[in-house]
């Protein structure tokens, strides 16, 4: 950061608004964030750091002005808010949580040994809420939206038992709780297990098979809360076992405020019937805070719902009053975040699973722990190298963390200096016992049997008919096990459009019926001419993804015409290997990965088969009409909402060409983080420079 220029600080402090602000939307509007709670608290750290050092270039729409996001899109009405729906700053080490209160003590022009007493609470991880009570009686529920504009929740939150609908005579004439909606960690369990069955029961009831990858659950507490919440039928969330905490108030009139302390007002509501947190307490300095959230923190993984942090008030209301509020937040409050969660468990086995490509992967079978409100038993242990890295064995026990708080991988041996033999890492395949080699310079082990290894085979049936390849709607795992197991797939992909000579029997089997199968046998035929990039992606040649493969059939158009090249290069014809290379990003890994593909007998075998059974037409690439029709465009920098092959294809399905370097030939430069030469080179030729957000936006505008 040190070494950034003005127009890289203010480029990045752009990015950051627009990243920001989209997992806002994400998160608080849409109920589905993208990253973890990790990740996006460190863009906010790095959004303030380039903030306090370049406090000139501070944007109208910096993250640090915004709350939540809109709800403009939402089909709830609309509330505004009286008082505004503040968020809160964060601190992350107990030495950001002492300059808080040093801060508190500067602001206030207090002694440096004065006390300043806080209350300390638990964070709860949830869905923000704002009751409003008049004459005692519950009028109006809204969510917290922006901070300004909220969604009208009132006939939901009557379903919601911990929630009063009326408060004692000696409440306030008008009295706003604000505080989370969430909901228990088990009853989140069971949630998302009652919609499996609910949908396993439908799917029965229609005479269908069941496709439990088909069921949308819930990925966390949170999500589930928020998603139960937010629902324009209110018998939804009548169904939902949601609950309530207050952790403050919004605006209050008539009869004014029981007390004069934040602990002296929750006391009261919590007499009122308002739920507040058990763990409230009332600190005297830094170190009874700090105390109290290590206290808390101990407690986490045993609490019946999720928290992320412990937030920390100054208990005057008159000191709060003084301190007042910064664009989003209130000066007199900070939370306290915990960092990733983890737990200690028992290795109880390594198991190795083969992947489409052969790919030796081990998985770590743990004794079951709760990890952030998530019961673990199974973790990835990546690679042999990362086996031997942590010297993990069966038997050990190990600490377990859940990276960002959500993908669980072991971070700590503690049983690595017993006298045990070492894991030893298998040389053969598990599945059909061919050599397992790592070729030079890899780190992963692969089964070198090819679709001869029946893992492989399984693994591959399920990339074929997967939504990047050929999409065959009612081919799920559970369908394609239970298919190879019967051995009607026996010889490859091709086996899958001959299918229909088993209908008679398929209908014999249970959670077959005559409306499935026939959906199944049609989402096939469906498939009988399909798109040509499609299904060589879907064949799982290494090293050709859906953009490799788009690129080739847009040089050769068909199938066998590109066979017939990558087969005479493979036997050293240069003309073929230059036609290859001469297609943009194609290189010689892939050149090589073709010949490899087309040089096992077996991989032919399959390929002549298949084209017997489909007839995929000559590759088109649709063009639409855009403002970049015909121009040349680079993108550079790092993409952060889509990889560069994805870009290039875009820019390809919009006319124009995607070149590698900036030249005096270059119509357009697309710029993400970190781009170096490429935008200096553009900047002395003049020109033009956009972000992705503005290339987004050509896109759509061609869509």
């Amino acid at each position: 950061m040190d070494q950034m220029t003005e127009a890289e600080a203010a480029n990045r402090l752009m990015r950051l608004a627009k990243e920001i602000a989209r997992h806002n939307r994400l998160y608080h509007a849409e109920d589905s964030p993208e990253i973890s709670d990790a990740a996006y608290d460190a863009l906010i750290r790095e959004n303030n750091a380039l903030e306090a050092a370049f406090p000139h270039l501070i944007r109208a729409d910096s993250p640090n002005r915004q709350v939540g996001a809109s709800v403009a899109a939402s089909a709830l009405a609309k509330i505004r808010h009286e008082k505004r729906m503040m968020s809160l700053d964060n601190a992350f080490a107990p030495e950001e949580v002492e300059e808080f209160v040093a801060r508190v003590r500067r602001y206030l022009a207090l002694p440096e040994d004065a006390a300043v007493a806080m209350t300390a609470e638990d964070k709860i991880d949830g869905l923000s809420l704002s009751l409003r009570y008049e004459k005692g009686q519950l009028v109006r529920a809204a969510t917290r939206g922006d901070g300004e504009v909220g969604e009208d929740v009132t006939a939901n939150v009557r379903f919601i038992p911990d929630i009063p609908q009326a408060l004692p005579g000696d409440a306030p004439d008008m009295f706003e709780a604000r505080g989370e909606v969430y909901m228990e960690k088990a009853a989140f369990l069971a949630l998302n297990a009652r919609l499996m069955a609910e949908a396993e029961a439908a799917a029965q009831g229609r005479g269908e098979a069941f496709d439990p990858d088909s069921v949308r659950q819930f990925a966390n507490p949170r999500n589930a809360a928020a998603g139960s919440l937010r629902q324009k039928d209110a018998s939804v969330t009548a169904s939902r076992p949601l609950r309530f905490l207050a952790h403050g108030w919004g605006v209050v009139s008539g009869g004014g405020l029981p007390a004069e302390t934040q602990y002296g007002v929750m006391q009261a509501m919590a007499r009122w019937g308002i739920p507040v947190s058990p763990r409230l307490v009332l600190c005297g300095d830094s170190a009874a805070m700090l105390a109290q959230y290590r206290a808390i923190e101990t407690q986490r993984a045993d609490l019946p719902y999720d928290i992320d942090g412990v937030v920390y008030k100054v208990d005057r209301l008159d000191w709060q009053g003084r301190l007042g509020f910064v664009a989003k937040a209130p000066r007199w409050a900070i939370a306290h975040k915990f960092p990733a969660e983890q737990a200690e468990t028992t290795l109880e086995a390594i198991d190795i699973q083969v992947g489409r490509t052969g790919k030796l992967t081990p998985v770590g079978r743990l004794k079951p722990v709760t990890v952030g409100g998530v019961v673990v038993s199974n973790v990835t242990l990546h690679n042999r190298d990362e086996i031997a890295r942590l010297g993990v064995r069966p038997g050990d026990r190990v600490v377990v963390q859940r990276a960002g708080d959500v993908i669980p991988q072991v971070v700590d041996n503690l049983t690595r200096e017993e006298p045990r033999d070492p894991y030893a890492f298998p040389d053969h395949c598990p599945e059909c016992g061919s050599e397992a080699v790592a070729e030079e310079g890899e780190v992963d082990v692969r089964c070198t049997a090819g679709l001869i290894c029946p893992a492989q085979r399984i693994e591959r049936l399920r990339h074929f008919v997967s939504r990047a390849a050929l999409d065959i709607e009612g081919l799920g795992d559970k369908t394609i096990r239970e298919f190879f197991a019967l051995g009607w797939l026996e010889h490859g992909p091709a086996d899958i459009f001959r299918l229909k000579r088993y209908r008679g029997e398929l209908l014999t089997r249970e959670g077959w019926k005559d409306k499935s199968v026939d959906n199944l046998l049609a989402a096939i035929e469906a498939r009988r001419e399909p798109d040509a990039a499609r299904l060589l992606f879907g064949l799982g040649i290494r090293h050709v993804g859906a953009v490799t493969a788009r690129d080739l059939l847009k040089a050769f158009a068909t199938l066998p015409v590109l066979r017939e090249v990558a087969e005479a290069a493979h036997a050293g014809d240069e003309a073929a290997t230059a036609r290859l290379l001469a297609i943009d990003g194609i290189g010689g890994v892939v050149v090589e990965a073709l010949g490899d593909f087309f040089h096992e007998e077996h991989n032919r075998r399959i390929w002549d088969d298949l084209l017997g059974e489909v007839a995929p037409p000559p590759f088109v690439v649709a063009v639409k009409a855009s403002a970049v029709s015909g121009k040349t465009i680079v993108f550079t920098g790092k993409l952060e909402t889509m990889s560069r092959d994805e870009a290039k294809a875009q820019a390809e399905a919009l006319g124009a060409r995607a070149a590698g370097t900036v030249s005096a030939a270059t119509d357009l430069v697309v710029a993400g983080p970190g781009a170096g030469s490429k935008l200096k080179k553009a900047a002395e030729l003049g020109i033009e420079v956009i972000d992705e957000a503005a290339w987004a936006e050509i896109v759509k505008g061609a869509g």
